[in-house]
């Protein structure tokens, strides 16, 4: 039996699309990129005397194995087919296995590319019947984003080392996300609220009250601009009889939104479920690689790629749903012609829309076998496709206009929802949240009406809010700024950086350190830091995948400038670190203004007098931009004198909690380590105490040369059967007890004690 090598890129998949293929194939995975970019120099070279630009690629540090396995399984398959994600990042990872496989194997003409938008039966048969190449115009797209990314990445991020602090660097995309935050920010500091009121009238109209607000004086909007304005308002109000001017009937309809896409996945997760961008990608990921239903050795595949600009549905998903919404729901929910959907501006519509891959699959049903979280998503996928080919919601809708005088217009709307339509399945926020306003039936226009009260309120209009994950993804779409496949990437960069915060309304907000890069790059690189231009760049790419545009055209066009600016940017104000003097006089010299710095622990506030001047302070910057200076605790000395220099030691506290040092740094650096009684058991040295990320370890001081460590508390209790000089602590806050156990894994020793006395 001849064995055919199908190569995926994720093992999530394996299972799930095993079930559909026969014995003779034998399914492997490259679990992601295989080879990149040498990760220790830049890996591109550009050659002016030809025009050409050489890319260097290197197998990455953990797949030699993946992939000299996989290349033994080809050595003695009669077909091998390519079956990685379908998008440039797949193309790329197809063409580098493939790159490996023809190394062994002999049968170039065997070695084929599929793919498919959903894993089903019918979905990949048909793609191995109707097997294709490798795209190069898409590889050489991915080629195109990797380098710009890379010369960006390595080449700006050490001038930011010199200039601002070392750990910083830069990115081709996520630095300019990292605008927008920035300057939302901007915006918000120098907001300046303006003052304006509205008027609210009470009208009586036999026994029934109609709140109606004052829209227009005359013919002008109603704009009241303080509260005298508005009381010399109420006081003509008051003296004005009224009138029912005019009613207005009509009917609205109201269209179900689209089917999901990426972006719009991200952003209905992230306000309806609460879920970051990265969490709900992960999680559209298991759904369209598979989860175990019935059958917990059988994952079933419930979504089609999650990747997607698309709003294209497949006429057979159409017609399943229309079967579906005819035998679920009264015929008035299904319209007459199935809806169709496009996106507006440009989508690259490689793939359809993201829905369901079977609509008969329940979210009820689903919800029996897998997480809460992952029967979440799959809900909300399901609903907004249902409800997509669904009649639209019906409203009766009545405005009713009341003049005063002729001059004095108020107006009020009331509206009634005639039908629900696709409201039945999926309703939006605003639905959910809309306040219904009853209108009587027996208003009648030129009806006198009795002004009862008026009640004025006063207002300030608001600063623009910061970005939270949904609406920076919501901006980065509009303009153009990455796609489907890259916006995880950017805004798990953001988060992961110490250019932002996110405050307890998960909103980013940059940090001293965001603002800093941000402003010298916006200065120094202005081609990289336009939106403009980096949307320019993406349609760039587009046109390389789409076959109108050279790869090394676009290519050499950017380093030429970049190299230009670059060139500039390295050689300003020399070697010396970029500082942000602010008006603050320093408190200890008064001599020189206090100016932001950044070091190891974080950003805080020194004298630029400095070395001659040494004050140093925390600070917080308050809603408006203004710093204030954190006042800095004495020092709290201890009992302890220090070994280098005599000095007494102090408690003090840095990057991974508190900790006892000398009193005299930076003279002195002595840090003081408590220390175990008993030697290190491979060299003798000292074991002393550290703090790492994960909490506490005991190690050998002579690290690393000597690598003996013991993670958490330690009693210093020999083990009775081993007779190892101590044994690790383990508390269980859920059954309050201790234990004590023994590192040695070939003794095994551990007891339990009830420690409700020692954690109280």
């Amino acid at each position: 039996m001849k064995k055919i090598l199908l190569i995926v890129e994720s093992p999530a998949k394996i299972k799930t699309i095993k079930k559909f293929l026969g014995n003779n194939f034998k399914i492997m995975a490259t679990v992601g990129h295989v080879k990149d970019l040498p990760p220790k120099r830049l890996g591109v070279t550009v050659d002016d005397s030809n025009d050409s630009i050489d890319i260097e690629y290197v197998p990455l540090e953990d797949k030699g194995k993946i992939i000299a396995d996989i290349c033994k399984e080809a050595r003695t398959a009669s077909e091998i087919y390519l079956a990685p994600d379908p998008d440039r990042e797949g193309e790329i990872i197809a063409w580098h296995i493939g790159q490996e496989i023809e190394k062994v194997y002999k049968g170039k003409e065997e070695i084929h590319r599929i793919s498919f938008n959903e894993i089903t039966k019918s979905a990949i048969e048909a793609a191995i019947s109707n097997p294709g190449s490798v795209d190069l115009k898409k590889v050489a797209a991915q080629q195109a984003r990797r380098v710009l990314d890379r010369w960006v990445g390595y080449e700006v991020s050490p001038i930011l080392w010199r200039k601002v602090r070392k750990g910083t660097s830069a990115g081709r995309v996520q630095s300019v996300a990292l605008r927008l935050i920035c300057d939302r920010e901007k915006a918000i500091r120098e907001f300046k609220p303006e003052e304006y009121w509205s008027i609210t009238g009470l009208f009586l109209h036999n026994r029934d009250q109609l709140s109606a607000e004052l829209t227009h004086i005359g013919k002008k909007k109603a704009e009241i601009n303080n509260e005298k304005s508005a009381h010399a308002i109420i006081e003509k109000l008051n003296k004005s009889d009224y009138i029912i001017d005019s009613i207005v009937d009509s009917k609205r309809l109201k269209n179900a939104l689209p089917p999901f896409m990426t972006s719009s996945l991200q952003q209905a997760a992230f306000n309806r479920l609460g879920f970051n961008v990265k969490k709900t990608m992960q999680i559209a990921q298991k759904l369209y690689e598979g989860v175990p239903l019935e059958d917990a050795n059988t994952p079933v595949a419930l979504i089609t790629y999650m990747r997607t600009d698309s709003l294209r549905i497949a006429d057979s998903a159409v017609k399943q749903t229309r079967d579906y919404i005819t035998t679920n729901f009264d015929k008035e929910y299904l319209p007459t012609k199935a809806p169709v959907y496009a996106k507006k501006g440009k989508a690259q519509d490689a793939h359809e829309a993201i829905r369901p891959i079977d609509v008969h699959i329940t979210p009820d049903h689903v919800a029996q076998y897998v997480t809460a979280e992952i029967a979440k998503v799959y809900r909300l996928i399901w609903q907004r496709f249902v409800a997509c080919q669904m009649s639209p919601a019906h409203y009766a809708q009545r405005q009713v206009t009341i003049s005063g005088d002729q001059k004095y217009i108020f107006k009020i709307t009331g509206s009634t929802m005639l039908f629900d339509g696709f409201l039945k399945v999926y309703a939006e926020d605003a639905d959910e949240k809309e306040q219904k306003v009853i209108l009587p039936k027996t208003l009648k226009e030129k009806d006198g009406v009795a002004l009862e009260k008026i009640d004025p309120k006063q207002h300030f209009t608001q600063a623009p809010p910061r970005y939270t994950e949904g609406s920076l993804v919501k901006e980065l779409e509009k303009a153009g700024i990455g796609r489907p496949s890259t916006y995880a990437t950017i805004l798990n960069t953001i988060r992961e950086r110490a250019y932002t915060t996110v405050d307890q309304k998960k909103r980013f907000v940059p940090t001293e350190l965001g603002m800093t890069v941000t402003q010298l790059l916006v200065e120094n690189l202005p081609d990289i830091m336009d939106i403009t231009f980096t949307a320019y760049m993406e349609e760039e790419l587009d046109k390389i995948a789409h076959d109108s545009l050279d790869r090394d055209t676009l290519l050499r066009n950017f380093h030429k400038v970049f190299q230009k600016d670059l060139k500039k940017f390295a050689g300003a104000e020399g070697k010396q670190k970029i500082t942000q003097q602010i008006d603050i006089v320093c408190p200890q010299c008064k001599k020189h203004n206090l100016a932001i710095r950044f070091g190891k622990a974080g950003e805080f506030l020194g004298c630029a007098g400095f070395p001659e001047c040494t004050f140093t302070s925390n600070f917080k910057r308050t809603e408006d931009g203004t710093l204030e200076l954190i006042e800095t605790p004495q020092q709290v000395l201890v009992n302890l004198i220090c070994p280098m220099c005599g000095k007494q030691l102090r408690q003090l506290i840095g990057k991974y909690g508190p900790f006892i040092g000398c009193s005299g740094y930076p003279e002195c650096k002595y840090i003081h380590q408590e220390k175990a009684s008993f030697k290190c058991p491979l060299d003798e040295g000292d074991v002393v105490k550290r703090k790492w990320r994960g909490g506490t370890l005991w190690g050998c001081r002579n690290y690393p040369k000597c690598t003996f460590s013991v993670f958490g508390d330690i009693e210093e209790t020999p083990c009775p059967n081993c007779k190892l000089p101590f044994l690790v602590k383990k508390f269980d806050k859920k059954n309050n007890q201790t234990t004590l156990l023994c590192s040695n894994k070939q003794c095994g020793f551990s007891t339990s004690s009830d420690s409700k006395n020692d954690h109280n």
